[in-house]
């Protein structure tokens, strides 16, 4: 008989949660169910049930355990910023990958069931940094700075699109007559919008 292995609550959820979301990844959230999630770790529907109760808890869950994923990336960047001059390719491409994993999916999903967040402000460090380092910059190189609400804008429009990019990118780009697949040429497009806004103008 195999011996059973006990797990704190917390790492127990956390080994839930990573499975839950590489279910995510690779098929949506109708692939996360609990016993798929079960079999996924070698536990019982019971166990899944007993940290999460039901399968829309779970769900919940997942979601704002992707938050936190996005956060302690964002961190990083942030941290990249410390070191060096501010590039906002790193937060780009965390708020895509995020994203392309499912969790836009997820959000609809969610928010399509009724359920909302009624937290905020994820991104306010981001702005705050982005805002401070370009009233530093715009002032050595005698350029007019960016308001802080057109940084939040900025900020706010590159969340949206990562969003949506998942969901609806390939119609989207379709309908401008732009090669359906081609994210990649909208990510940079998005990172140089971010650099221009940051500049700021003459």
């Amino acid at each position: 008989m195999a011996t059973r292995i006990r797990r704190n609550p917390d790492d127990a959820k956390r080994m839930i949660l990573e499975a839950a979301s590489r279910l995510l990844a690779s098929g949506g959230p109708a692939a996360v169910q609990v016993r798929a999630v079960a079999t996924e770790i070698g536990v019982t529907d019971a166990a899944i049930n007993h940290h999460f109760g039901t399968r829309d808890q779970l769900l919940e869950a997942l979601l704002r355990f992707g938050g936190a994923t996005l956060r302690a990336e964002l961190h990083a960047v942030l941290e990249t910023w410390n070191e060096g001059p501010v590039d906002p390719a790193g937060l780009v491409q965390a708020l895509h990958r995020l994203y392309a994993g499912g969790y836009a999916e997820l959000a609809l999903a969610l928010n399509r069931s009724g359920w909302r967040d009624s937290r905020s402000g994820m991104l306010n460090e981001v702005v705050d940094r982005l805002y401070a380092r370009a009233r530093q910059e715009c002032a050595a190189a005698g350029r007019k700075s960016p308001s802080r609400k057109d940084i939040q804008l900025t900020v706010a429009a590159l969340h949206q699109a990562m969003v949506m990019e998942p969901l609806f990118g390939d119609e989207f780009r379709r309908s401008a007559g732009l090669e359906a697949t081609a994210s990649d040429p909208m990510i940079d497009w998005w990172i140089r919008t971010l650099r221009a806004t940051v500049a700021g103008s003459r």
